[in-house]
């Protein structure tokens, strides 16, 4: 009790407030946006991706794959377009996004903001080359470049309006054209600022501007695919969460770049016929490491199910079905799991096994690796196997990931059930022996 005390006093001391800030501030808010933003446009995209890749052999007996692969090579470019629309665009989107959020939360005019946003993404990632434009860096190569562009040409419009440095109109003309002309100084700085740094690194490095910065973070992508590295996140996450403060929006937020990059990684990869190679990625997240939500509680409802708890099976009644589509915070606070000593243990360890088995099998290569974003309600089983290209062995190990869960959580929830069943029999107790002293009518 006194370790856990002590790691209370920790998160609630140091960990908690810095999660605080870094959750509330403006920067990283609007990162999240972004991203959300775009992920239904990402949706999309991976489910014609996933058609145009169907989960059949050549050799397939089947004559519905048979069908279906003939299908897909005959109309492959036309299927794969909404994709390089989508997925292939993914870094547009970002942009347009983040700074769009990032712009409302300064008050600043949201929509001159994202296409001066645009603007500078598209100076610095698609320049126009011999009347062809660069679209490589379009995608997820580009979320990086994409971030960065978003937030300085909202600073940029930002320091220009605190030092009164803009085009007044006159109160006759319309805002809409008012508006208009307040961006043309912003306009100047994005080429003064932005065109600059992009045509240098082509002329002197041979590099567009995207590229270089992907090489600044290529050894944050490596390293965040690592497994000490998700332990570390989850670590932190879940001790956010036992101290009520949600630590995957907090979590995720910040690895959102690289969940991007690697499944835009992974997905060009399998277009061109290429084994995938990123393993840290949203679905993995979602569908293998919180099954259910943070903490991997969707088993916890399920034995909430059959508790001789009362109260427990209520909360297991309300909160199953949620789980299913990974919205566990009824659970969570309901139980509560949520800075209750008797559960902190498996809701620390629980996600982290199921993080080190399902990176072991997507390392050794035993299940298909994400190329495809599903929505992250879908349940676990389906939302994994369709991330994977349909490989069913996906399913089968969000299976066993959960049977395992239950080994963990089972001894934890009994203790818990029996404590509660202790004080509701108390409870009963005190409340029978008022209504033997309460004097009859």
């Amino acid at each position: 009790m006194s370790f856990y005390a002590s790691l209370m006093r920790v998160v609630e001391s140091h960990i908690a407030p810095l999660a605080g800030k870094i959750g509330s501030q403006r920067h990283i808010i609007a990162i999240r946006d972004g991203f959300i933003s775009a992920m239904p446009f990402l949706i999309i995209g991976s489910i014609m991706l996933i058609i145009a890749n169907p989960p059949f052999d050549a050799q397939t007996t089947s004559s519905f794959g048979q069908a279906w692969l003939s299908f897909a090579k005959a109309h492959w470019d036309t299927i794969t377009m909404p994709f390089f629309m989508t997925m292939g665009l993914m870094s547009v989107f970002v942009t347009v996004g983040t700074a769009y959020s990032l712009a409302k939360s300064y008050g600043i005019d949201g929509l001159t903001a994202a296409l001066l946003a645009l603007m500078a993404f598209l100076l610095a990632a698609a320049p126009q080359l011999e009347n062809k434009m660069a679209l490589d860096y379009l995608g997820g190569q580009g979320v990086f470049t994409a971030l960065i562009c978003a937030i300085w040409s909202v600073e940029l419009i930002r320091l220009l309006k605190k030092y009164n440095i803009t085009i007044r109109m006159p109160e006759q003309v319309p805002p809409a054209i008012a508006r208009s002309f307040e961006l043309l100084y912003p306009v100047v700085g994005i080429l003064l600022t932005v065109y600059p740094v992009s045509l240098f690194m082509q002329s002197e490095f041979n590099l567009l501007l995207p590229a270089a910065v992907m090489q600044v973070f290529q050894p944050l992508i490596a390293v965040g695919d690592t497994l000490p590295a998700i332990l570390l996140a989850l670590l932190i996450a879940n001790l956010l969460w036992f101290a009520g403060i949600h630590g995957d929006n907090i979590v995720t937020g910040l690895l959102n770049p690289i969940f991007m990059a690697n499944i835009a990684a992974n997905a060009a990869l399998m277009t061109h016929g290429m084994e995938t190679t990123q393993i840290l990625t949203a679905p993995y997240w979602s569908f293998y490491v919180c099954i259910g939500g943070s903490g991997s509680t969707l088993v916890l409802a399920i034995l909430y199910l059959r508790s001789r708890s009362i109260h427990l099976r209520t909360i297991g009644k309300l909160s199953v079905v949620p789980a299913i589509f990974n919205i566990n915070e009824p659970l969570l606070f309901g139980s509560p799991v949520v800075m209750n000593p008797t559960l902190f243990i498996p809701l620390i360890v629980v996600p982290m096994v199921n993080a080190v088995l399902a990176y072991v099998a997507l390392h050794l290569d035993l299940v298909q690796k994400m190329v495809a974003i599903a929505p992250w309600t879908a349940p676990a089983p389906l939302g994994a196997m369709i991330s994977a290209a349909w490989d069913y062995k996906a399913l089968i190990l969000v299976l066993v990931l959960m049977v395992i869960d239950i080994l963990i959580w089972y001894p934890f929830f009994k203790v818990y059930e029996k404590q509660l069943l202790a004080q509701e029999n108390e409870q009963a107790q005190e409340m029978a022996a008022a209504a033997e002293t309460q004097p009859q009518p």
